[in-house]
């Protein structure tokens, strides 16, 4: 089995986890969840025990991608954690090959959500090492737990400092209606790359999906319009001012970015919720981390809390 394709096959389901799960059905800001596959037993060896990527068989590639996906479906943030040390190892061999830089790209501006999964381990109760039976968790993170994680590894972590066009975006926001203190979602969405592509279909600096796109009066033939940066990131402020007005909250409006507007709906329903706390621990774990990641690096670039961001104004 050739090293490309065992990393592809072993990123293609890492990926599929930190591509946010959203809902794909209503046109909004989702990616279609990965494809399943066969599932095999899985041994009860921890995954930073594996041997080296190129060599193992796959049969076992086959099992570990069947059990990535499985953990980061699930919505217990804190299984995220003994993943760290498998993505750290994947990330610079995906960097050395031109055929998976959309997956390095995207890697990389995610390690940090299990870093902070790891975090969080010291204030919760560890995992079974049995990962063959179902875990029943005493208890999740707390989001106020979550975002206190998020703030602390913000203050240790080097800034990449703002990009030459933030301003720009900023203005671009403002005419929309929208906070622009929310141009920093696109740096954890695609580190400011603006020719960002997922391996499942997102595109451009906020990672927009093609129903989403459309949605949101983008073309995408016979060019791309996603792949122009002021485009993508009006398109972004729309729909943010979108799920702002449908939710009346920016923790959910962010919470339904990631991890779709039909879901978050849906647990506010089901849960007879009215605020993101209420609905974080059904929330995917991806989804977990994404929310207070947002609010940290607000709070970090701007100085300002994202619950004290305004509602959005009429835009033109």
């Amino acid at each position: 089995m050739s090293r490309l394709r065992t990393i592809i096959l072993v990123i293609g389901f890492l990926w599929g986890a930190f591509a946010s799960l959203r809902s794909n059905a209503e046109a909004t800001q989702g990616d279609a969840m990965p494809a399943q596959f066969d599932q095999y037993t899985f041994t009860k060896q921890d995954l930073s025990t594996l041997p080296d990527l190129a060599n193992v068989d796959d049969a076992h590639v086959r099992a570990v991608c069947s059990e990535l996906l499985n953990r980061l479906r699930r919505d217990y943030v804190l299984e995220l954690a003994p993943l760290r040390q498998m993505a750290n190892a994947v990330l610079p061999l995906l960097e050395e090959q031109h055929e998976t830089a959309a997956y390095a790209r995207r890697l990389r501006t995610r390690l940090d959500c299990f870093a902070a999964a790891d975090d969080l381990m010291t204030a919760i109760p560890p995992l079974s090492p049995d990962v063959q039976q179902a875990l029943q968790p005493s208890a999740h993170p707390s989001p106020d737990a979550e975002r206190h994680a998020w703030q602390e590894r913000s203050k240790t972590e080097d800034s990449p400092g703002a990009p030459a066009d933030v301003g720009r975006l900023k203005q671009i926001f403002a005419a929309e209606g929208t906070p622009a203190e929310l141009v920093w979602l696109a740096e954890v969405e695609s580190g400011f790359d603006a020719r960002a592509r997922s391996p499942i279909g997102a595109v451009g600096l906020f990672q927009l999906m093609p129903e989403t796109a459309k949605s949101l009066g983008l073309a995408l033939a016979p060019w791309d319009q996603r792949l122009h940066p002021e485009k993508n990131a009006q398109a972004a402020a729309r729909y943010l001012k979108h799920l702002y007005e449908t939710f009346g909250d920016w923790r959910l409006a962010i919470a339904a970015y990631n991890g779709g507007e039909g879901l978050v709906g849906r647990l506010l329903v089901k849960r007879a919720a009215h605020s993101y706390d209420e609905i974080a621990a059904g929330l995917p774990s991806e989804t977990q981390t994404y929310v207070p990641k947002v609010e940290a690096i607000i709070l970090q670039r701007e100085g300002v809390a994202l619950q004290n961001l305004k509602p959005p104004k009429a835009g033109r």
